[in-house]
């Protein structure tokens, strides 16, 4: 039935302006204005499109709403860090001092944008 249909994927955040700022200038994204209905699209290499959209009760995730693979997640925290982003800490979750898990499955380092949704950065091959 959709085999021939191209998904996307969602999620919300509080403040459109603050999180096109964020994912435009903080992480580099390259990021549209779907103004007719006041949300952002995050355009990912390859074709992918992720809508953000605003909702006035918005709750942050729980989860893992994005995850960006790299080739060295030490090498992306760094950077990150230095356009001040911080990393989350997890109880019972094995992190260095960057905050990032390692020998459990790939390295991965989680962080939030503004609206407090959870992303991360993990390494690929």
């Amino acid at each position: 039935m959709f085999r021939n249909t191209k998904a996307f994927s969602g999620f919300s955040v509080d403040d459109i302006p603050r999180a096109k700022d964020f994912y435009s200038n903080v992480l580099g994204l390259d990021v549209s204005d779907v103004e007719e209905m006041g949300m952002l699209d995050l355009n990912i290499v390859g074709g992918t499109v992720i809508l953000v959209y605003p909702k006035h009760n918005h709750k942050p995730s729980t989860y893992t709403v994005l995850n960006f693979p790299v080739a060295d997640v030490e090498q992306a925290v760094d950077a990150l860090t230095a356009r001040g982003v911080q990393f989350e800490r997890y109880e019972g979750m094995e992190q260095d001092e960057k905050g990032i898990a390692r020998g459990n499955g790939p390295d991965i380092a989680w962080f939030k944008d503004p609206a407090g949704n959870i992303l991360s950065v993990i390494r690929v091959n």
